[in-house]
């Protein structure tokens, strides 16, 4: 069994050892261990055994470690095509063995290094082991829901921020990708507070993995609680954005019935 309690103990002390008076990094923080209980709700869902539930819970609250390191050296997130926080958080854990510091289970160490690994990338690399890519799928939609819940609790939360989202215009590609219900691929200079920073994060819905997953996104209203927080100026990008809500609420439903 995997000792979670002491797991984010020496998580904390490995926190702690940045500014977490800096917004960004307590905010990270904060969402390794909202991301770490979405594991454990997806990896119950599934119904997974304690031992492999606790796998998923310790690759949620590690699946960011990298993330503490890429703000302290640029000081923000937004440089991912210079410094991938995943594959600097597989660093942070292989150098001196320091991933031995939450688990000794030697089976499960390459499972975490490729769930953190691939949680970030636009899909899941090819060639994975059963396990590997079932804990990878697991990480990714449950990073997944907590970035929905900060579309509604914590992004464009200045008047700023709403205020640029709610005058902006959509991207033809973006508008175009979206509605092929599909992940919005990002171009590298995207802002996240334009209408197209609003569609990449809603996009994440078209790759979520499990019927278990998608349950909780439309149980939690997530499309209409982020969406409802803009009152778009333009009357087109308005109606464009009512007629992608509807694209996207048709496919919830209708990939709940297949799945």
């Amino acid at each position: 069994m995997i000792d979670l309690e002491k797991c984010k103990k020496e998580f904390f002390k490995y926190t702690e050892t940045y500014d977490l008076q800096k917004e960004g990094i307590k905010r990270k923080q904060l969402h390794s261990l909202r991301v770490m209980e979405e594991s454990k709700r997806v990896a119950e869902s599934l119904k997974l055994s304690k031992e492999k539930i606790e796998l998923a819970e310790l690759i949620g609250l590690l699946h960011d470690i990298g993330r503490f390191e890429q703000y302290n050296r640029g000081n923000t997130y937004l440089n991912e095509m210079l410094l991938d926080h995943a594959r600097l958080g597989v660093e942070v854990l292989v150098k001196d063995d320091y991933i031995k510091k939450y688990i000794d289970d030697e089976q499960y160490i390459p499972i975490i290094l490729k769930a953190i690994e691939n949680h970030n990338k636009f899909k899941i690399e090819d060639g994975l082991k059963e396990e590997e890519l079932l804990f990878a799928k697991i990480i990714r939609d449950a990073d997944k829901l907590d970035i929905l819940y900060e579309g509604v609790e914590i992004y464009w939360n200045t008047d700023r921020e709403k205020e640029n989202v709610e005058n902006s215009r959509i991207s033809i590609k973006i508008e175009q990708q979206f509605k092929a219900e599909r992940p919005v691929k990002k171009y590298g200079n995207e802002r996240n507070d334009t209408v197209d920073g609003l569609l990449i994060l809603l996009s994440y819905i078209y790759d979520i993995n499990f019927k278990e997953t998608l349950e909780i996104v439309e149980k939690e209203n997530y499309v209409d609680r982020i969406l409802d927080r803009f009152d778009f100026k333009d009357e087109k990008t308005k109606e464009q954005m009512e007629n992608l809500r509807k694209v996207l609420l048709r496919f919830i439903k209708l990939s709940l019935r297949k799945k």
